[in-house]
């Protein structure tokens, strides 16, 4: 009898024990949920702002040439992919922003990386806002920057010394580029 009674108490304990350990995953959980994943002027991905950007060279869709040396004013510059579902919901308000930017599609530049044809209908609405690349994963430009997650957004300008760098890794597509009258 007195083992049945300590198989018991320990069944209990364990019981008890899981009980708490659930708590406690719920609780991180619920703060989780409560955390909007729309974060406005969240960092994208791990890129820091002072990145140089390595050299690259590639083709645009519209088949034309470009490098690390074109970007030569504040450039807006955006990963996306075709089988992700935060780049296609934050699609629409990228193409918005991207519209109000002062300069138009020479400041924007657009990557879709993923299988041709299918980044090709993604980066469709991209054309008239951007510039457009559109690569395989690991292409020149997504090794340029360091990408390792979509979307992911950048400003990048030249510095001081002129190189160029990221300026920004939090865009913010909720507010118009306003230019100053």
């Amino acid at each position: 009898m007195p083992f049945l009674t300590a198989a018991v108490i320990l069944v209990g304990a364990l019981c008890m024990l899981d009980l708490v350990l659930t708590m406690g995953v719920i609780r991180r959980l619920r703060e989780r949920a409560a955390t909007p994943a729309d974060r406005r002027g969240a960092p994208s991905a791990d890129i820091e702002v002072g990145t140089p950007v390595a050299n690259f060279e590639t083709m645009t869709s519209a088949g034309e040439h470009l490098s690390r040396a074109q970007l030569t004013e504040d450039t807006l510059v955006a990963f996306f992919a075709p089988d992700c579902a935060p780049c296609a919901q934050k699609l629409p308000g990228f193409t918005a922003h991207a519209a109000t930017r002062p300069g138009g599609r020479r400041r924007v530049l657009a990557a879709v990386i993923g299988e041709p044809a299918e980044a090709r209908q993604f980066a469709a609405p991209l054309t008239a806002v951007a510039r457009v690349v559109i690569e395989e994963p690991g292409g020149a430009l997504s090794r340029a920057f360091g990408i390792h997650a979509y979307p992911t957004m950048l400003r990048v300008a030249p510095d001081a010394e002129g190189r160029l760098v990221v300026t920004s890794n939090a865009v913010d597509l909720h507010h118009p580029v306003v230019t100053a009258p």
